[in-house]
């Protein structure tokens, strides 16, 4: 018999998609200041905006897990 509640699991599940999606954020972000060193500025934001936008799905997900 299992006993607990399942929103930890939820969240767990809810975090795998904003971590997947980080990883890729700064991957495209090293990829584009390798390719363009002097163009790093301006991607710099960019790739903050995404990562920002990224873990608000997360905290989104924490959120929801103890709302219901």
């Amino acid at each position: 018999m299992i006993t607990g509640n399942l929103n930890v699991i939820g969240y767990g599940l809810s975090a795998i998609g904003p971590g997947i999606g980080v990883g890729i954020v700064f991957s495209a972000f090293i990829n584009g200041v390798a390719r363009q060193p002097e163009a790093r500025g301006q991607l710099q934001g960019i790739a903050f905006i995404g990562f920002a936008l990224s873990e608000a799905l997360a905290i989104l997900g924490l959120v929801l897990a103890f709302a219901f």
